[in-house]
């Protein structure tokens, strides 16, 4: 079975970058991708619609992000979606929905505006993913993203 994602969009916010034990960083974004308004075959105007997705990078990647993502930088992700349920202390029940990055290229411009995109790529290995904690783990979800 295949649990691929792949997204270009805009990043919403600042990343929020945080460092675990021995000193692991994960970092989460979130990203807005869209798609463009159309006139269909009955001459109706379908709006722009946007998606925001909850990107999640670890370790090296998420030191890239923390050095060279910014509100509005454009990136080409790609990844796999996962659903969390956790209960919290308070006995209330979440759910989450991100996208766990393994690989993530920024596009675009860099901040003096040159016209040469800025290419910083970063992959994950797989044996590095699967030793990442999870939403409801509790050093997890006791950050305060």
């Amino acid at each position: 079975m295949i649990n691929k994602v792949i997204l270009v969009g805009n990043v919403g916010k600042d990343p929020e970058v945080r460092y675990l034990e021995k000193n692991v960083a994960v970092a989460r974004f979130s990203l807005a991708t869209s798609e463009r308004a159309y006139t269909n075959a009955k001459g109706v105007l379908v709006p722009e619609k946007t998606e925001w997705h909850n990107i999640v990078v670890w370790r090296g990647l998420a030191e890239v992000v923390e050095k060279h993502v910014r509100k509005g930088t454009q990136v080409y992700i790609e990844g796999k979606i996962t659903y969390n349920q956790w209960v919290d202390k308070a006995k209330v029940s979440h759910v989450a929905t991100e996208i766990i990055a393994d690989t993530l290229q920024l596009l675009g411009k860099k901040p003096d505006e040159q016209p040469a995109p800025l290419q910083v790529e970063y992959k994950e290995s797989a044996s590095e993913i699967e030793q990442l904690p999870k939403a409801g783990d509790e050093d997890i979800n006791d950050l305060a993203f």
